[in-house]
């Protein structure tokens, strides 16, 4: 029951009617102009403050998707926007639905189960309103460049058939001052997509996929517009069924990396091309990779 053979919508297994799905292009007036970055989050409360701000300039509209979060994820996520000036940007939602994690659960799930990651990708950007979208991250934070190349890239892409590859360098913070900050991984995911009947998400082995047609532009933005957040103190893991697979994913090196690394720091090791920083008293790691160390930082990015 593959989700691109249903041109109008999908209904959920479980019967939960309020959560089935109408494809937003069906919906009367159509898409808008604009783009809306879609979160996917479930206790980001410590990254939003950093994720947000960027984000809702960058961006016409900004869709947070909590999926039971008890750190107050929601509220958090109200404020920072309220914060920022930009409150009538941010619009929440609830996905009430434990989601299967990835890996061998979402195998076993079917793919119209409300629990399947591939349907909970399907509702959430079912909601949106603009005719381009973000998959973003509740942990993704742009960097000052990122920001302004999202927000010039946000009124050129809407009409055309195009998506967007955003490189993002791992950021492991062990304090509110100090991190390191990988550049040894060059990686770049699709992450902007038109939205329409061409681009909705269907099941994979580990984890959802959208489908993408053949004829459509791809566009790479360059390396240091964005930072993945990962706290050191945390359970960076547990939205996969097996956390220690992200050692041997063969289908992604993104995972292997990451999770060679974050053992590494664990452990009072520093891996080749992850750079130590130290940010001034008085600023936040993460402020200072993103407003002024990479922003500083030759071009290209030097690894070593």
């Amino acid at each position: 029951m593959n989700a691109i053979r249903h041109p109008d919508g999908l209904r959920n297994l479980e019967g939960h009617a309020d959560f089935d799905i109408t494809w937003p292009w069906h919906r009367p007036g159509g898409l808008r102009a604009g783009s809306t970055a879609v979160l996917r989050v479930k206790d980001e409360a410590r990254a939003l403050p950093f994720v947000l701000p960027p984000l809702l300039r960058a961006c016409d509209e900004v869709l947070v998707v909590d999926n039971g979060s008890t750190d107050g994820s929601p509220e958090v996520a109200a404020a920072t926007a309220e914060r920022a000036g930009l409150g009538h940007r941010l619009r929440q939602a609830t996905y009430p639905f434990a989601v299967a994690r990835a890996g061998a659960e979402h195998l076993a799930t079917h793919e119209l189960s409300v629990h399947s990651l591939s349907y909970f990708y399907n509702w959430c950007f079912a909601q949106v309103a603009t005719r381009y979208s973000w998959k973003w991250d509740g942990d993704m934070v742009l960097t000052t460049e990122g920001e302004v190349s999202l927000g010039d890239l946000a009124w050129q892409v809407g009409d055309v058939q195009s998506i967007i590859r955003v490189p993002r360098h791992g950021l492991y913070l062990d304090s509110d001052s100090h991190g390191y900050l990988d550049l040894g991984l060059r990686n770049a995911e699709e992450w902007g997509y038109p939205v329409g009947p061409d681009f909705v998400f269907t099941k994979a082995f580990e984890w959802e996929i959208r489908s993408t047609p053949e004829q459509c532009r791809s566009i790479g933005l360059p390396h240091g517009l964005c930072v993945e957040l990962k706290f050191l103190d945390s359970d960076e893991f547990a939205h996969w069924t097996d956390p220690e697979s992200f050692a041997t994913s063969f289908r992604n090196k993104r995972k292997r990396r990451e999770w060679a690394v974050f053992q590494s720091l664990r452990q009072g090791v520093v891996p080749d091309g992850v750079h130590e920083i130290t940010a001034p008293e008085g600023v936040h790691i993460v402020d200072h990779v993103t407003q002024t160390w990479l922003p500083r930082a030759p071009r290209p990015l030097q690894v070593g």
